[in-house]
């Protein structure tokens, strides 16, 4: 077996920079960060599933951490989706065994979208799961928000602004916020076409909610404000609740794996209140 590679070349020419975190293991995951960040903040999520008996890899998406790309740009509509594909052959190659999707934020409605799929389409993959992390399947955009987008999509799609989002939602951990802040590898731009990109993977992925058939584990916080947790929780209650586990932690801020009492996988620790979402209710 060829050994995961630091660098991969993307479609365009780009440069993605992959992480591995090794563990004698013959089952992976495979993380796909959030809007602004990179996949080195994920070291302690590995570090646990290291623990528990898998390999772990990961990549910075384009335009963020250390991979190529304008910063919280695309060159084109679905370019993640092939950058994930990319990413997927490569580990494959590497590293035997089923291979578990882990996406948060961002990164959720990425890996969510890429198991909806799209007939025909030349990124398309398979998986053996899926776990999602607060995924942004509802971005929480206003109908002005959407207007404004709409006429920015046409006119400079390109245009790298600023993503609103304030350090203090994705935590109710201080240090996790100072750190958040301080790292030189995080930044807070999105362009319109990233954005339309979110907004309209977030429809697709729940339009085909109700056809879902990869087993899938959903974590998502019901006190987030970088992210509409009605997004997940509509979600939930029209996929197949033989396939899709979904758990809202109520008290939690965005970056359920970066709170002062974050979640195991499928059950809260103590002191934290988690409610399953029913898809029959």
């Amino acid at each position: 077996m060829p050994a995961l590679p630091e660098r991969l070349s993307t479609r365009d020419g780009l440069q993605l920079q992959l992480q591995h975190w090794p563990a004698d293991a013959r089952r992976n995951v495979l993380i796909v960060h959030g809007l602004g960040e990179h996949i080195g903040r994920y070291a302690h999520v590995a570090a646990q599933l290291n623990a528990w008996g898998w390999q772990v890899a990961g990549h910075d998406q384009r335009g963020h951490g250390r991979s190529e790309g304008a910063r919280g740009g695309l060159a084109a509509d679905d370019d993640l989706l092939h950058d994930l594909a990319a990413v997927i052959d490569a580990v494959r190659a590497a590293l035997p065994g089923p291979l578990v999707l882990l996406g948060h934020s961002m990164g959720g409605l990425v890996a969510a979208r890429f198991v909806a799929g799209d007939a025909g389409a030349s990124w398309v993959r398979a998986v053996d799961a899926l776990v999602l992390s607060s995924p942004a399947l509802d971005p929480g955009m206003s109908i002005p928000q959407k207007l404004l987008l709409a006429s920015l999509g046409r006119l400079a799609p390109n245009l790298r602004l600023s993503n609103g989002l304030k350090p203090e939602w994705i935590s109710r951990d201080r240090q996790v916020v100072r750190n958040y802040v301080a790292d030189p590898l995080v930044h807070d731009r999105v362009t319109p076409r990233l954005a339309r990109f979110i907004v309209d993977g977030g429809e697709v992925v729940a339009k085909r909610a109700g056809d879902w058939t990869l087993p899938t584990l959903l974590m998502y916080a019901g006190s987030d404000r970088c992210v509409a947790p009605a997004g997940s929780a509509g979600f939930a209650a029209a996929a197949p609740q033989a396939v899709v586990t979904a758990h809202e932690f109520r008290a939690l801020y965005h970056e359920i794996f970066n709170e002062p009492t974050p979640p195991t996988w499928c059950s809260p620790r103590r002191g934290t209140t988690a409610r399953r979402r029913s898809a029959t209710r």
